[in-house]
């Protein structure tokens, strides 16, 4: 069963963050978009993520500063106030996107399956996803298309990058084989330990390779860089705080692979096509890691999470974390530095 036989006139995305996924839901978005050109869209974003979706091509993007709260979201119902929407597709299960879709008006307003819904999603749409055996998130956003009438089988991104953010890109990567490392992961104890990113970075830097660091203003992740650069023993290049989202995308793409924990820029560098060694031991890589990369994956989350539960992979409950401050330390040097390897050699 599919909701519409021919084009929409009209829908309305709404998934505010994080980066990692708003990258995951623009390859559908943009699927759509391919079977359907003439479908007018509206994408309701946060204030960082609209660096991101702002100028994809025929996409109006609509952004809801959440730091405003209530205010904020009467912005956006004031800004869409004059226009029903064929359909809403609701692809972010948190209360928070919950209530700003309550002001949104759409025919149809589309959630989660049953079995992939949570924070009350269900009871803030009309129509609902069936049940779905999709594990990827990626794959869970994928739904959305096949359900509206769009065929989906592979990931294609588009997403624009200015000449300058490229020539900017081209100066730091010179044309060298390079190892971007982007260190932090949205909370610490995700982050693999500081003095083994420098061995990695020292191994890579011996075996003839350049090393970047890349992230973002935070102070937290501004002072992990600074870390990691006073542990390593060669040169390398640190940006961590010295780009903008766009200029960060185009490193990435220029970038020969990329090493990263469960966070946005391991996404990010996805869609750009280049390779991403994903470290992992809360999140399940199977559901949150790097979709064309799963192959390259630092994995301790199956060990830690059948300790934790006692049960077999298989019959942990979907998007089941594990937890625990020191889960990271499982992943050894010798473990990344022969991914690295691996990943040097496919490329």
């Amino acid at each position: 069963m599919t909701l519409f036989k021919t084009a929409p006139k009209s829908l309305c995305i709404l998934r505010l963050s994080a980066i990692g996924d708003v990258c995951h839901a623009i390859a559908v978005v943009q699927a759509i978009q391919k079977q359907w050109p003439e479908t007018k869209i509206t994408w309701v974003c946060g204030k960082i993520e609209a660096q991101l979706i702002g100028d994809l091509p025929n996409i109006e993007a609509v952004v809801f500063d959440k730091k405003q709260g209530f205010k904020g979201m009467k912005a956006v119902w004031k800004q869409l106030s004059h226009t029903r929407f064929d359909a809403l597709l609701h692809m972010q299960a948190a209360l928070r996107a919950s209530a700003l879709s309550f002001g949104i008006k759409a025919k149809y307003k589309i959630g989660f399956s049953k079995n992939r819904t949570k924070e009350g999603q269900w009871f803030f749409t009309n129509t609902h996803l069936p049940s779905s055996q999709s594990f990827h998130v990626l794959d869970n956003f994928a739904d959305f298309a096949r359900y509206l009438g769009v065929p989906f089988t592979k990931p294609h991104w588009h997403i624009p990058v200015s000449s300058a953010d490229t020539e900017f890109a081209k100066s730091i990567i010179n044309n060298k084989t390079t190892l971007v490392i982007s260190a932090a992961a949205s909370k610490d104890s995700r982050n693999w330990l500081t003095d083994r990113y420098a061995a990695l970075a020292d191994y890579a830097i011996a075996k003839g390779m350049q090393v970047v660091l890349c992230g973002s203003p935070a102070q937290r992740e501004v002072t992990l860089a600074n870390n990691i650069q006073q542990l390593t023993q060669g040169e390398l290049t640190n940006l961590v705080g010295k780009t903008s989202l766009k200029q960060l995308t185009a490193v990435l793409r220029e970038a020969t692979v990329v090493l990263a924990p469960d966070s946005g820029p391991a996404h990010l560098a996805t869609t750009q096509g280049t390779a991403v060694i994903g470290l992992y031991a809360h999140s399940d890589p199977r559901r949150t890691g790097p979709y064309n990369s799963l192959d390259m994956v630092a994995n301790v989350y199956d060990e830690h999470i059948q300790q934790q539960t006692g049960k077999n992979l298989n019959d942990v409950a979907w998007g089941t974390r594990a937890k625990g401050d020191d889960l990271m330390a499982s992943i050894t040097v010798e473990h990344v530095c022969q991914l690295l390897n691996k990943t040097l050699e496919k490329n």
